[in-house]
């Protein structure tokens, strides 16, 4: 089970959640099943409107998931992860620590999510 904490100055206080063993819910989902207000355009990948940061509340305990090629994408147009980080990630298994709410699932592991609340995460 993955306990994941929201936290955004759109919100008056953070929301923690739990995730179910074994469900495959996105960020996202989780985060509209418990009306936490990450805004979002597209749901696949695409637009970067759902930027989240991911900040793992156990460092060694990091379980990586497969960044697709519409996240890499996005995520480099907006100037949110480098190469280095993409590589990181797929020879190392370590996530960066931006990502798509639509693309991240939280595995076993206890997370925060940080958002701006402003689409690609802008300030």
């Amino acid at each position: 089970m993955a306990i994941i904490t929201f936290t955004s100055p759109l919100m008056h206080k953070d929301k923690t959640v739990y995730g179910v063993a074994g469900d495959t819910k996105t960020a996202l989902a989780l985060a509209e099943d418990n009306k936490i207000p990450i805004p979002f355009e597209c749901r696949d990948g695409n637009c970067g409107s759902c930027l989240i940061e991911v900040t793992y509340d156990n460092p060694e305990k990091k379980k990586g998931v497969m960044l697709t090629d519409k996240e890499k994408s996005t995520l480099k147009e907006l100037g949110k992860i480098t190469a280095e980080e993409i590589e990181n990630a797929e020879v190392n298994d370590m996530p960066p620590r931006y990502r798509l709410a639509c693309q991240f699932i939280a595995r076993d592991e206890d997370v925060t999510i940080s958002f701006t609340g402003n689409p690609g995460g802008a300030d």
